[in-house]
């Protein structure tokens, strides 16, 4: 089989274009080792910020959150490091991640001259981070690689990247907003090309919205199992299912990641996916036949992750959850007026679970206006050891050498903090006028090539 010369994406490489590639990251413009951007709770930090025509064409994103939980002996004010990654027994440091944070940070992506973001969802469902838990996988479009030890961890460290493609004519924004509590570090790679001359009129905008049903609107009780013979009711309509994504316009939808908190003790899957395209009435264009169908496994989810579909949290190695992923790029799902992208909850609908989707696609602007819930609507389920019967000692009831140890741990607690906070406000001052002389750069880079080709 010939290949079409220079049109995919191995031979691509042996083809001129005219085109000049570059890159916006978080370096220490200093010469130093900072290199990560700290963004302070309720604000927002601009990552890149560019000037087309041209497109961005790979993501790598290292983040972190951390929640200070006791004075520790090494000042962050002392350190050459965005956090310390001591385990808490040695008594060096005390602190870890916050386990929401993937939940509660946002990201941002704003094309050429559009008001709304094109891309608005929490950080981590963007990366395929589900529940705020990471876990390895490698698929065509998405990677992220988790440390061991952070491995199916709530806000576990890791390495997240994206390769779509992602084209502007005139600006591309990208923004992350920390609505959580505690400070968000953030390492990135935003890797982009330039074009000298305007984009096709055919140029579609790439687009991901975050969406959550918790629980979903399931019809039965809890004791009714999945695939029994109770659960065999007619679906003819569709009204009820979960949608994954609905917007007005021409373009590609090219897939979604799909995460599940299951809790009625049986299982989340059977339900049909089912796909309406420009002016379908019933049946829809895709119909297809159960929830695992549609991530192209069968009988049940497997343990795999491959170029365009699979697993990446198993519910057999975190029970109740399943993290999945089914990317259209090599059949995207084509429509010319409007597209309603859903699944059902179960056969029918008969399912009450906690669903959450990124859906990903490409269409022409303006595109809808998203939005996202609050942050308390995106929180995780999380299991919480109970400790209401654990009650602390009363203070007055010890002796003069706890009573005083107890004392000296909060003074030490206030000095630790108060070195931190002006560490976090330094590096946050720092990571705004970074970001001020990393859209300057990028904006000479482009004047120089251009005047290059004169």
């Amino acid at each position: 089989m010939l290949r079409a010369p220079g049109n995919d994406l191995l031979a691509a490489c042996a083809a001129k274009k005219l085109a000049r590639s570059a890159r916006v990251s978080s370096w220490d413009h200093s010469g130093k080792n900072e290199d990560a951007f700290v963004v302070k709770p309720g604000e927002s930090v601009v990552l890149a910020d560019i000037e087309g025509p041209g497109a961005l064409t790979h993501l790598w994103f290292v983040q972190a959150c951390r929640r200070i939980l006791g004075p520790g002996l090494i000042p962050y004010s002392k350190t050459g490091v965005a956090m310390m990654e001591v385990h808490p027994a040695l008594g060096l440091v005390y602190e870890d991640n916050d386990p929401d944070y993937y939940r509660k940070v946002l990201i941002k992506m704003y094309w050429d001259d559009s008001k709304e973001p094109s891309v608005l969802a929490p950080l981590g469902d963007f990366f395929c981070i589900g529940n705020s838990m990471p876990g390895n996988f490698e698929s065509l479009p998405f990677t992220v690689s988790v440390k061991p030890s952070e491995l199916r961890k709530y806000g576990g460290n890791c390495g997240a990247n994206c390769y779509l493609t992602m084209p502007f004519n005139k600006h591309a924004r990208i923004e992350i907003e920390n609505q959580g509590e505690n400070p968000y570090i953030q390492y990135f790679y935003i890797d982009y090309e330039l074009y000298k001359d305007p984009l096709p009129e055919t140029t579609l905008y790439f687009h991901a919205t975050w969406k959550r049903e918790n629980p979903t609107n399931g019809w039965a009780p809890n004791g009714m199992q999945t695939n029994s013979l109770e659960t065999q009711v007619k679906n003819l309509d569709g009204k009820e299912n979960y949608v994954i994504l609905e917007t007005e316009g021409e373009g590609n939808y090219i897939g979604c990641n799909h995460s599940v908190t299951h809790f009625q003790g049986t299982w989340w899957g059977e339900g049909d996916d089912m796909i309406w395209v420009d002016d379908d009435t019933w049946p829809p264009s895709y119909h297809g036949t159960g929830g695992e169908d549609y991530f192209t496994q069968g009988w049940g989810m497997q343990k795999n992750a491959y170029s365009f579909c699979g697993s990446i949290i198993h519910e057999d190695d975190v029970p109740n959850t399943q993290v999945s992923y089914r990317f259209h790029l090599p059949d995207p799902v084509r429509f010319s007026k409007r597209i309603k992208v859903t699944m059902e909850s179960g056969h029918g609908n008969h399912l009450r679970d906690d669903w959450s989707t990124t859906a990903y696609w490409y269409q022409t602007l303006p595109g809808p206006k998203l939005s996202v819930p609050p942050v308390v609507k995106r929180l995780p389920r999380r299991p919480v050891i109970p400790q209401d019967d654990v009650p602390e000692r009363e203070f007055g009831t010890l002796d003069g050498e706890r009573k005083g140890m107890i004392k000296q741990r909060e003074e030490r607690f206030k000095e630790y903090l108060r070195d931190r906070q002006e560490w976090v406000d330094r590096r946050a001052k720092d990571s705004k006028a970074r970001s001020e002389k990393n859209a300057q750069h990028a904006k000479e880079l482009r004047s120089r090539w251009i005047a290059s080709l004169q």
